[in-house]
């Protein structure tokens, strides 16, 4: 059976539209999705619209159901959450995560969805990949109890990231933004604020997530002799400088970076699968809520993106609303 379905494309750099789109199936092994909410990471999505993914970088960029190619046409987009319309029975009907693009239904594998705890809300749930990412950073960051830690950069997955930390008994814990109005945030996540220039330092760790050159160098700055900077910034296709003279080498200071597209190596007995679902049972946290920032219709993303990338529309997490579709079946 032909199911009609749109879809929002990025069909050059700065320009978005919606497509239709013509689903067959499910067959065998498969399920259909209704999509209720979506999410707009504005760090990497917005890199993604305004064409920044470096020509070196266009395979290992590409989202898990990602069609066309950068910088464009391309679908691109990897924080679904819909409801099971037709599939096996244990899934019709439930809530599921997926790493798919702004569309209003899609076929997938029944291994490509992930059901959402009954605790957590279906709004709430398209924060599971960058929570997920958050997961993966500790992972390799390793934090030990009573750790002086700073998150340089409040963005989505630098916010995502002290919401977890602040779980960690006995740590000192700061995230460093130079937006005072990032301090609300920090409040709501139950994290200490404090704009770069009044940081703490001598910390063990710093996590650095603002993706500017001048984050990065505050950074290195706030650490401890022999701490360490996880890098999760995606700078795409800037090149940024780094002050590796100085004191870098007499404190010796470690950069290391983390990426979710592989899970630590300090968790390789935990699959992927493994790591999504930690991430939805961690967002039964209400406190979560303050990472999402604004909304808007599916229809209105064209119109919407443009405004996340330039910054007029100020963003962490922008979810997408999907309305009922049942009658377009």
């Amino acid at each position: 059976m032909n199911r009609s379905a749109r879809a929002f494309w990025l069909s050059s750099p700065g320009h978005g539209e919606i497509r239709d789109v013509t689903l067959t199936g499910p067959s065998q092994g498969e399920v259909l999705v209704r999509s209720l909410y979506s999410g707009v990471s504005r760090g990497t999505e917005t890199l993604v619209f305004r064409g920044g993914v470096p020509a070196g970088q266009h395979t290992a960029m590409r989202a898990p159901f990602q069609e066309g190619d950068f910088p464009g046409p391309v679908k691109y987009g990897y924080l679904n959450v819909g409801v099971v319309e037709e599939g096996p029975d244990e899934l019709t009907g439930r809530t599921v995560f997926c790493l798919y693009p702004h569309q209003t239904r899609y076929v997938v594998p029944v291994n490509a969805v992930t059901p959402v705890p009954e605790n957590v809300p279906a709004e709430r749930a398209v924060l599971a990949g960058t929570v997920e990412t958050a997961v993966n950073a500790l992972w390799d960051a390793a934090p030990l109890v009573g750790d002086r830690i700073a998150v340089v950069g409040g963005g989505m997955v630098g916010c995502s990231v002290a919401a977890l930390l602040a779980r960690f008994p006995g740590v000192r814990l700061q995230l460093v933004d130079a937006d005072p109005a990032r301090a609300k945030t920090a409040e709501a996540l139950g994290v200490g604020f404090a704009s770069p220039e009044d940081a703490l330092g001598d910390c063990d760790l710093v996590v650095h997530a603002s993706a500017t050159e001048q984050g990065l160098a505050r950074s290195l700055e706030l650490l401890r002799a022999e701490g360490t900077v996880l890098e999760l910034s995606w700078y795409g296709d800037r090149r940024i400088a780094l002050p590796l003279g100085e004191a870098f080498h007499s404190r010796r200071l470690t950069v290391r970076s983390s990426q979710v597209g592989t899970v630590s190596p300090a968790r390789a007995s935990r699959s992927y699968a493994d790591r999504l679902a930690l991430a939805l049972d961690l967002l039964a946290d209400p406190a979560l809520d303050a990472l999402v920032t604004g909304e808007s219709p599916f229809e209105e993303l064209p119109a919407v993106l443009p405004r996340l990338a330039s910054g007029e529309i100020p963003a962490l997490c922008h979810r997408v609303r999907y309305a009922d579709l049942a009658d377009t079946a």
